[in-house]
């Protein structure tokens, strides 16, 4: 556009915003003007900056806690050389991914985010659809976070007080109440002011860091490996195991071959990384946000994937006896692992460790996901549930209904726990497919779609974008089935081994596919989209002002 097309567009936001049901007073920061621009009003408090909006996508991808939660993956399906090298080679893709994530984040930064990216980008007609796919997947990714954290977070403090107290056996009512309890404290906290709520995840972010630095040390300096005996070989261990034992030692815990059997371990490497989209859906709280929030999607992958990788190392190094942890009567191959190497006490302390940051974990969790709720409520996703999920606090200034509304649906999520282990486990795999999928969509049209509409923001990759994107959604198409296959084949198949990934998730989007197709095409009208041109112009003049 000249300038004079760029004059002419900033009359036609500024009448756009006033025609509609937006308030009479124009938007007066560039944020606001830019959050106008994409088609709706100011209603967050932005008292995030670049450290806590990372610290909340730090807290949502929970390092240790998160490791803790879906070691068994990488111990079942790989073992330690599948530990060692496999994360380096998902890392690369999921890397692309979330800086995928991050050019999308400053085209288009609202809280919507990938939902509403879809919107823009697919071709002509097809925008409320690709809204409503994404938008659904995603959500489900968002509800499955704070129960599938918080029944890890149960299940360690159910082991410690089993280490503690060895006649105490945890059961499944046991997990299901405190579960809910610590979900109805964390919906509590969430409910709070922005501020209130960005001190509290500074706090857990710091804790965060203190508690993976604490571990990467004392776990080499304390084990207990060294004079042990090795239950393998029958020969007296060292304080670490040799480098040709780890990266060249395959568990293959599956029916399927070797290489097979890694894609399947890569599980637990995406589970451990996703959190980093959180920035996206709190750019409406964030200063700076087409800025500020993207590089904050790419911090929390890379500094993630750098410290998760180290902590694989050195669990890979220590690891005494894989079937001992896997097989251990505490039912929680963290705490198993650190009895294994650790004297009891650095054990316990460690755990504890870990149980405060994944509470924290688990509260970001729900604020990310009250976002997400309330900004798909905003555009009528839950049909008649919109009008009090998209409500937000008249004093708080939180969508603090959504937090509640995910809450609910969350604790009937952890019934599963009465399914058995791998009934509840399926909630880390769904929401792996689900995040993976609500990711590939919009990036997958960036790339694919010619002439799609596409603005880039301050932040983007220049020419390498499309095939970057091209790399991440490639990876998705690749573990969605991988994801889906069961450990077992044949007649070792059955229903307690079954993996009911895809018939949970996949039942649930028939589902909302048949809605779409015999009622919800007939209201659903997506989100508010201005013109992209008008898009472009105030985005890129916020930028050029910050530059």
């Amino acid at each position: 556009m000249d300038i004079d097309d760029k004059r002419n567009s900033k009359v036609v936001i500024d009448e756009t915003f006033i025609s509609t049901d937006q308030p009479l007073t124009l938007p007066s920061s560039e944020d606001e003007k830019a959050l106008a621009a994409l088609g709706y009003k100011q209603e967050f408090k932005r008292e995030f900056g670049l450290w806590t909006t990372f610290g909340v996508s730090f807290s949502v991808m929970g390092l240790l806690p998160s490791y803790a939660s879906v070691m068994l993956y990488g111990l079942t399906y790989a073992g330690t050389g599948g530990m060692a090298w496999g994360w380096i080679v998902a890392m690369i893709p999921i890397q692309c991914i979330a800086c995928s994530l991050a050019e999308l984040c400053s085209s288009m930064p609202t809280s919507g985010g990938l939902y509403y990216a879809s919107a823009v980008l697919a071709p002509d007609g097809f925008g409320p659809l690709a809204a409503w796919l994404t938008g659904w997947s995603n959500w489900i990714a968002q509800i499955s976070g704070a129960p599938s954290v918080d029944y890890a977070l149960s299940s360690m403090i159910l082991a410690g007080v089993s280490i503690t107290h060895p006649t105490y056996t945890p059961t499944n009512p046991h997990t299901f109440i405190l579960t809910a309890v610590i979900m109805l404290i964390q919906a509590t906290i969430s409910s709070l002011p922005t501020k209130t709520i960005a001190t509290l995840n500074g706090y857990g972010t710091l804790l965060n860091f203190a508690a993976l630095f604490i571990t990467i040390f004392v776990i080499p300096l304390a084990t207990t490996r060294a004079g042990q005996v090795n239950p393998s070989t029958g020969e007296i261990m060292n304080r670490v195991a040799s480098s040709s034992e780890v990266w060249g030692s395959i568990h293959n815990g599956t029916d399927y071959p070797d290489g097979v059997s890694i894609l399947m371990s890569f599980i637990g490497v995406i589970w451990i990384m996703s959190g980093y989209d959180a920035s996206f859906h709190l750019s409406e709280e964030c200063s700076n946000a087409n800025i500020a929030a993207p590089r904050a999607i790419v911090m929390t992958s890379s500094i993630g994937g750098i410290i998760g990788w180290i902590i694989q190392i050195i669990v890979a190094y220590t690891i005494i006896d894989i079937d001992r942890v896997l097989d251990s009567s505490l039912a929680q191959p963290w705490a198993a692992y650190l009895l294994q190497v650790l004297p009891q006490r650095a054990a316990l302390a460690i755990l504890s460790l870990t149980i405060g940051c994944s509470f924290f974990m688990g509260q970001a969790c729900m604020i990310a996901g009250s976002r997400v709720a309330y900004a798909y409520a905003r555009d009528d996703c839950f049909g008649p549930f919109s009008k009090i999920v998209k409500v937000v606090n008249s004093k708080t200034k939180t969508p603090v209904n959504a937090v509640w509304f995910n809450t609910f649906i969350g604790i009937i999520i952890l019934l599963l726990v009465f399914g058995g282990p791998l009934a509840i486990n399926a909630i880390f795999s769904i929401g792996g497919i689900a995040a993976m999928v609500a990711f590939a969509i919009p990036i997958s049209m960036r790339v694919f779609i010619r002439n799609s509409n596409f603005q880039r923001g301050p932040w983007h990759l220049g020419k390498f974008g499309k095939p970057i994107g091209a790399l991440g959604a490639g990876f998705v198409a690749l573990m969605v089935p991988i994801m889906c296959l069961p450990a077992k084949t044949g007649s070792r198949l059955n229903a307690e081994n079954m993996n009911w990934t895809c018939m949970v998730y996949g039942g649930w989007m028939t589902f909302i596919s048949l809605w779409w197709i015999f009622n919800a095409k007939k209201w659903f009208k997506g989100p508010k989209i201005q013109e992209t041109e008008i898009i472009s112009y105030e985005i890129e003049k916020g930028f050029n002002r910050n530059l």
